[in-house]
């Protein structure tokens, strides 16, 4: 599928003769055409939102949950100005586009210093890879208040389908506004430091059952919130985008009665493989193919449960939206809502909602094309994972012993860019300058029984061994080695990523889950410093951090966690 062109186009499509079979999308790319911009204009607000009935403090894109979607083609432009319109109280903000392999990617007090309230941001970036990804909020927890929106960037195909359905964003969801959650977790009762959300959305959207407030919530709550509903066509192909853009949760997701064909892990084509059950950490994305069924009439339950515990916590794990072939099929409730087919879940999905905690296995998920692994990388690097209690009580996440906290009014990026590239007073920025080393393998150990979704920008990892245990040095599928932009690494055990050192810049490696980045699971990788030193930064950087500094100087920022999310 190719996205809102007007120009004749060598041999059809905007990539020309480009496939995932003779091309790594993760390098350069030469357009068959001359290159569009894409232009979106967002504003950034508080507003009261109800998307399960339950009315409650959020924070919205255009007055959006979710936000606005992001379309283009491979290798064009996108641009998108951000008007910072937060306030009551006030607040920074800044947007990332996940995933994407932009040589500055918006972090703020990494890469970049926050939107100020009243501020304007134009973001300019290349579409440089295809397929299907969202963008959030980066600014502490913001995005678990609301900040998140679907991205689809349009590619060649690797498995023909008839029908695109579209993203489908799978995220928990907390009643509670995410400062009030921040304090919980940023503070020194361990009961609180892990929140468990109220409801688990598809798209936005899912009933709460109004009986379950708490003791003394006067909170407005109706009943019978609409689901998200989806037109399938007897006997043809749909491609499904799914997300799992929320804050703690790894989902479970299945379609009663149909098998999904999985097509792309995150942004990179695999070779395709069939299962009932698809599982989500936060951040990740897998796109599938449902083969809609010969002759059906009826409508059938789709399917996103949080995992359980101690995978993930919730008080309403399971999402329900609808899959119909006739307009029939769709029975009303009283109110006029679409009402749930009895249908029934998969064994295989069942079982995994009550004990899966992983990613499937890397023998089965393999590029569709192939990148062989360095056998002997030019660094290593072994990373502990751990969790604290500091001097003044408070629990906290360490990578190596240190706990991250970022510094909105200097970027680690910008200081790169002036030389600046050690940092002996400010060792809560734990980077890791890897210096002009070719290729970096990351070892991550984790001691404890706690998943983490880890990310790592500005880099399709090569994920080259995980499980539960200690790595025993061998690699899974070396000469075509499984590579996303985020990978879960189990309770009790390891995950070993390695990428190779071709995009200068400073990039984030954190776990993806809120509450833990905001406790400081993070880690800076300063890749190729020498070359960070000759981007030519555009001068926006330098001025955001100017009204930055403005705004700071009048008011207290009240960063009581890492700074990111």
């Amino acid at each position: 599928m190719k996205f809102s062109i007007s120009v004749p186009l060598p041999n059809g499509w905007p990539w020309g003769t480009r496939t995932a079979n003779n091309t790594n999308a993760s390098g350069f790319l030469t357009l068959a055409y001359p290159s569009l911009i894409r232009r979106y204009d967002f504003t950034i607000t508080r507003a009261k939102k109800s998307p399960d009935g339950y009315l409650k403090d959020s924070l919205v894109i255009n007055d959006q949950f979710p936000a606005p979607l992001i379309q283009a083609n491979w290798g064009d432009t996108i641009q998108v100005t951000v008007h910072n319109k937060i306030t009551d109280p006030p607040e920074g903000t800044g947007l990332h586009w996940h995933g994407i392999l932009q040589k500055q990617s918006q972090v703020p007090g990494v890469t970049q210093c926050p939107i100020p309230p009243g501020g304007t941001f134009t973001y300019t970036f290349t579409a440089d890879l295809y397929g299907t990804s969202w963008y959030h909020s980066h600014y502490s927890a913001q995005y678990a208040g609301g900040l998140v929106g679907p991205m689809v960037i349009y590619g060649p195909q690797t498995v023909a389908y008839d029908i695109d359905i579209g993203p489908l964003l799978l995220s928990d969801h907390y009643h509670r506004e995410y400062f009030d959650l921040i304090e919980d977790v940023m503070g020194t009762d361990p009961t609180k430091i892990a929140p468990a959300s109220d409801n688990n959305l598809i798209n936005g959207r899912n009933n709460f059952d109004c009986s379950k407030k708490l003791p003394g919530d006067v909170a407005v709550c109706t009943n019978d919130a609409p689901p998200s509903i989806f037109k399938f066509t007897a006997g043809k192909k749909h491609r499904i985008r799914l997300i799992n853009a929320g804050a703690e949760a790894i989902e479970k997701f299945s379609i009663d009665g149909h098998t999904m064909t999985v097509i792309a892990n995150d942004f990179v084509p695999v070779i395709p493989y069939d299962t009932k059950v698809v599982t989500l950490g936060i951040g990740q994305r897998v796109d599938v193919i449902v083969q809609g069924i010969t002759g059906a009439t009826d409508a059938w339950a789709i399917r996103s449960s949080i995992a359980a515990a101690p995978c993930s916590l919730s008080n309403g794990p399971e999402a329900k939206a609808i899959a119909y072939y006739t307009t029939e099929a769709l029975k009303l409730s009283s109110t006029g809502v679409p009402t749930m087919p009895q249908t029934v879940a998969w064994p295989d999905f069942t079982a995994s909602v009550l004990t899966g905690c992983a990613n499937d296995a890397l023998t089965r998920t393999r590029p569709w094309y192939p990148i062989a692994a360095a056998t002997t990388p030019a660094t290593t690097k072994v990373i502990d994972i751990n969790l604290i209690q500091n001097a003044t009580g408070h629990i906290l996440w360490t990578m190596n012993g240190v706990s991250f906290r970022a510094n909105y009014n200097q970027p680690i990026l910008l200081l790169s860019n002036l030389g600046n590239n050690s940092y002996p007073n400010s060792p809560q920025w734990n980077v890791y300058n890897f210096g002009s080393n070719s290729s970096v393998r990351i070892h991550l150990r984790n001691p404890l029984p706690i998943v983490h979704p880890i990310h790592l920008h500005g880099h399709n990892m090569q994920v080259l061994a995980e499980g539960i245990g200690t790595w025993n040095g061998a690699i899974v599928n070396p000469s075509n080695p499984q590579r996303r932009d985020v990978q879960i690494i189990q309770g009790n055990g390891y995950l070993v990523l390695q990428f190779d050192s071709d995009n200068p810049g400073a990039w984030p490696l954190h776990c993806h889950i809120a509450w833990h980045v905001s406790a400081g699971l993070y880690v800076t990788v300063l890749e190729r410093p020498a070359d960070i030193a000759k981007l030519n930064i555009p001068s926006i950087m330098a001025q955001t951090c100017r009204d930055w500094a403005v705004f700071t100087g009048t008011t207290v920022v009240n960063q009581i966690d890492s700074g990111l999310r």
